[in-house]
C-alpha cells in the first residue's frame, strides 16, 4: 500500500483480500490467507494497516427489513426554508429512526433523505408528524422505492 497526499494505492493482495471481505465480511481470514497463499498473520497486518489509512471504517450485518416488516422505502428530497437551517434539520432527523441515510445535496432540495417504512400509511405518518414538523422545513418531496434493483460497493 502506497499513500500519496490525496489518496492511497492498494496492491493486488490488498484489492483480493478486500474483495473477499466485501462479498463476505464473516470469511475466515485463514481461508483467505490459503487462497491467497501467504500468512493468517500478514492478512491481520494489512487489515490493520487499511483500517489505519481509513480505507476500511469496519464492518456491519445487513438486516433484511422486509422480514422485519418494513416494506416501503422512500427517498425524500427535504426543501429548508433557509440553509442555515441545515445542521438543526440534521440534528432532528437523526432523532428519527425510519431515517437511514441523509445527504447535503445541490439542487432543488437541501437534504436528500433515504427512509425506511412499515407501509405507505406509515411514511404518511412520518412526513406528516416528524420530518415536514421539523423547524425550518419547509416542504418535501418523495419518491417510493417499488425495487431495489442494484447494490453495491465500489468494484476493486
Amino acid at each position: 500500500m502506497k499513500i500519496n497526499q490525496l489518496q492511497i494505492e492498494i496492491d493486488g493482495i490488498d484489492k483480493e483480500i478486500l474483495r473477499d471481505l466485501m462479498h463476505d465480511a464473516r470469511k475466515p481470514i485463514l481461508q483467505i490467507a490459503n487462497k491467497i497463499g501467504i500468512s493468517g498473520a500478514a492478512i491481520h497486518q494489512r487489515l490493520r494497516k487499511l483500517e489505519q489509512a481509513g480505507v476500511i471504517s469496519g464492518s456491519k450485518f445487513i438486516i433484511n427489513t422486509k422480514v422485519l416488516g418494513y416494506s416501503t422505502m422512500a427517498f425524500v428530497g427535504v426543501y429548508l426554508d433557509k440553509a442555515a437551517r441545515n445542521s438543526e434539520a440534521v440534528r432532528e432527523l437523526k432523532k428519527i429512526p425510519e431515517v437511514l441515510e441523509c445527504h447535503y445535496t445541490t439542487g432543488n432540495w437541501s437534504i436528500l433523505i433515504k427512509i425506511i417504512c412499515r407501509d405507505n400509511e406509515h411514511l404518511m405518518q412520518l412526513l406528516n408528524t416528524k420530518i415536514q414538523a421539523i423547524e425550518g422545513v419547509s416542504r418535501t418531496e418523495t419518491f417510493i422505492s417499488l425495487d431495489q434493483q442494484i447494490d453495491r460497493q465500489i468494484q476493486l
